[in-house]
């Protein structure tokens, strides 16, 4: 989001003000210097919120409406505004609030431009305090999401697989040097090592270490790890997911070449392990819902003649409408 000039000149002070105020480095001494005794510090008064903490001439600004204007700030610059740059922060702001009173001295504020900034500014205002305002009452019960989790568990399933793959002219996993195979050719080789593995004649982990294409997996006797669902290409994840744990699939093919993939074991991520999670998806959906009805609540035409037909209206990507408004995987 864009900042008002208030946070813009602001921070470009603040920035600057903090580099050339580093303390320079101390000249080394050759002897250390008696230690003063210590003064007890005085309290520091107690500021109250009414009380103005910086002025200029009848400019005045108080400890609440400073405070205020910090917290526009992104938060990576608040603690600066608060910390070592507070009178630096302060001194711009007060330099703003003057360029503005003499702005309106000369009737700055019936500018055609500037009445139009200033009504688009409060008008961004308003929507972001109403979109907080929807973010904030918007709530997402345990049992909703006990109840999500529950009807989509295939969602959290994890499979832990081991693959030897063969691959064929122009795959990407082709090795370099190495005989390349037509299609034909690579899935005999597979099905032949299927064969001897299933037989109980070759092992499975010996057999990757010596055949498989799968640089990555190969040297770990062609272990993938566990992997979720919608991490694998399709061909390859559903002959994953069906088989039962140290089952061996049929060969696989997919873009990659052929696989045969020795299944593990299959595991479920527990309703704990993915509970932040879900209640985030279905808040945001929530939100998102609240948005698109407040949009179909009000007819919305367009000029054509000034923007054009709507005709590829539905081919074009929706503005994602749980966000704010502004001005201005292994795949094997």
């Amino acid at each position: 989001m864009k900042k008002s000039i208030i946070t813009v000149m602001a921070l470009c002070a603040l920035v600057a003000t903090a580099e050339e105020k580093k303390p320079a480095a101390k000249p080394a001494t050759t002897a250390p210097a008696a230690k003063p005794a210590t003064p007890v510090p005085a309290p520091k008064p107690e500021v109250k919120d009414t009380d103005v903490v910086a002025s200029a001439g009848e400019i005045t600004v108080t400890k609440s409406e400073f405070e205020g204007i910090v917290k526009s700030l992104p938060e990576q610059y608040q603690q600066m505004a608060m910390g070592e740059g507070k009178r630096a922060f302060a001194e711009n702001l007060l330099r703003m609030k003057l360029l503005a009173a003499q702005g309106a001295k000369n009737g700055l504020e019936n500018d055609p431009d500037v009445k139009r900034q200033m009504a688009l500014t409060r008008e961004n205002l308003l929507a972001q305090a109403e979109f907080k305002r929807i973010d904030a009452a918007t709530k997402v019960s345990d049992a909703e999401i006990q109840s999500y989790y529950d009807a989509n568990k295939n969602q959290y399933e994890q499979v832990h697989a081991r693959h030897i793959l063969i691959a064929f002219k122009g795959s990407p996993a082709a090795q370099e040097g190495k005989k390349e195979l037509t299609e034909a050719e690579a899935k005999a080789k597979a099905e032949e090592l299927r064969a001897k593995i299933v037989s109980g004649a070759a092992k499975f982990e010996d057999v990757a270490k010596a055949e498989s294409d799968d640089s990555g997996s190969k040297e770990n006797g062609g272990d993938l790890g566990a992997f979720n669902r919608g991490q694998m290409v399709k061909e390859f994840e559903e002959a994953a997911f069906a088989a039962k744990p140290g089952e061996i699939t049929p060969v696989v093919k997919t873009e990659f070449g052929y696989h045969i993939i020795k299944v593990e074991g299959h595991d479920l991520t527990g309703f704990a392990g993915v509970k932040p999670r879900i209640e985030k998806d279905l808040h945001q959906k929530k939100v998102q819902q609240q948005m698109e009805a407040i949009n179909k609540s009000t007819a919305v035409n367009f000029n054509d003649a000034y923007f054009g037909p709507a005709a590829n209206a539905a081919a074009a990507p929706a503005p994602n409408a749980a966000q704010p408004p502004v001005t201005e995987t292994k795949k094997q």
